[in-house]
């Protein structure tokens, strides 16, 4: 029998919490239903250019995020537009480019998409050097724009709003060169849920109001066990569904601290039945990170964002409020009175459901795929075209 070799997708992602690897394997997905003749590859770009400095820059990043994060948004902001700084840093960061040069002779895809900005960072360096010419799409997982993604040998951006292909465009990029498809979420947030089902499989009770609380992937949620103590102020009892991600130190702290809560308090640690958890919950409480966000705007579940970070986060509040998907908290005590006026008000909750519709989030991870073929397609044909996803 004749082994068939399959046209090769490489996606490069990178581990510097979770959206940028969700955004990869919602991309894997929709080729693998939409394409089954091709082959997606995902590679942690990081972890292949960087095998033995990435688990201590990682912990090095996210240990300064969390400690630092005036620092980091005061980078993040000095850097937003290309200058001196801003191509310093790129420069500093961007190297790797041999071992993904290795990489690209031994998967020989014939277009790269990358969802992590120092992947095409590196891409667009192999190009300049006339090492490879490869089409590339780079995937953008925030709603906002940041220098840090945008490299003059990308030949496509995909965006998840109309602002972002709008800001794109004043920092320089071709518009032709932008396509407005929603940020590409995995196809699980789309499925029909049994609610009754899933409140028994993980032993929840139905009959009070559910908040799942999601702190990405590292957990980082608030001020820890103060922030969840202050809920006992509320005078209805609530069932919180805390997911402490990778931080167990989080998820032991929570367990000591709130065993006598008034609440039903159910903690876990990194899971991936989050869209069952979503699919059961009357609101979300979480860090505007770009793709849990737009998960959530996907199963129309509302949105309490607090203590985003500066910088990416603090642009996603801005526009998931501006939306109306979202409410901003800005202490322990504000968030509890917003969780509770918010629970009390079945009209606002319902309007902030129908205001998750106009994003079509559905349609993100396939509109996307089309986009990335169409950017082989035509690079090898020589052509360009305008895309146009959404509003």
């Amino acid at each position: 029998m004749k082994v068939v070799n399959k046209e090769k997708i490489l996606i490069l992602t990178g581990n510097y919490g979770d959206g940028h690897i969700q955004v990869a394997q919602a991309l894997q997905e929709a080729i693998q239903i939409r394409f089954p003749t091709l082959e997606p590859v995902i590679f942690d770009f990081m972890e292949w250019a960087h095998p033995y400095s990435n688990h201590v820059s990682r912990f090095l990043f996210l240990e300064g995020v969390k400690k630092f994060p005036q620092v980091y948004g005061y980078i993040y902001q000095k850097t937003r537009r290309v200058n001196t700084l801003s191509n310093l840093i790129k420069t500093i960061f961007s190297t790797g480019f041999g071992r993904l040069q290795k990489l690209i002779e031994e998967v020989q895809p014939t277009v790269v998409v990358s969802t992590f900005p120092l992947a095409a960072a590196v891409m667009s360096k192999l190009k300049s050097y006339g090492l490879t010419d490869i089409p590339t799409v780079t995937t953008i997982t925030d709603h906002t724009d940041h220098s840090c993604w945008i490299y003059p040998f990308t030949d496509q951006y995909i965006v998840g709003s109309s602002i972002v292909r709008d800001s794109l465009i004043n920092l320089g990029v071709k518009e032709n060169r932008i396509a407005h498809t929603g940020i590409p979420i995995r196809q699980q947030f789309f499925q029909s849920f049994e609610r009754e089902g899933i409140f028994e499989k993980y032993g929840l009770n139905p009959h009070i109001p559910t908040v799942l609380v999601m702190g990405g992937g590292y957990g980082m949620i608030g001020d820890g066990s103060s922030t969840f103590q202050e809920f006992d102020t509320l005078s209805q009892p609530i069932q919180f569904i805390i997911v402490c991600g990778h931080n167990e130190k989080l998820r032991m702290e929570l367990q000591e601290k709130l065993k006598d809560s008034k609440h039903h308090i159910h903690l876990t640690g990194y899971i991936n039945y989050v869209h069952e958890l979503m699919a059961i919950s009357d609101l979300m409480i979480t860090k505007p990170g770009g793709v849990t966000t737009f998960e959530a705007i996907a199963m129309e579940l509302p949105i309490l964002l607090y203590k985003p970070i500066p910088g990416q986060e603090q642009d996603n509040a801005k526009f998931l409020v501006r939306s109306g998907v979202a409410i901003q908290a800005e202490t322990d005590r504000d968030l509890t009175d917003h969780l509770s006026k918010l629970l009390s008000n079945v009209e606002l909750l319902q309007q902030m459901r129908e205001n998750s519709k106009q994003f079509h989030p559905k349609e993100s991870a396939f509109a996307s795929v089309e986009v990335i073929i169409h950017t082989k397609e035509n690079k090898y044909n020589g052509h360009d075209l305008m895309y146009s996803f959404g509003s």
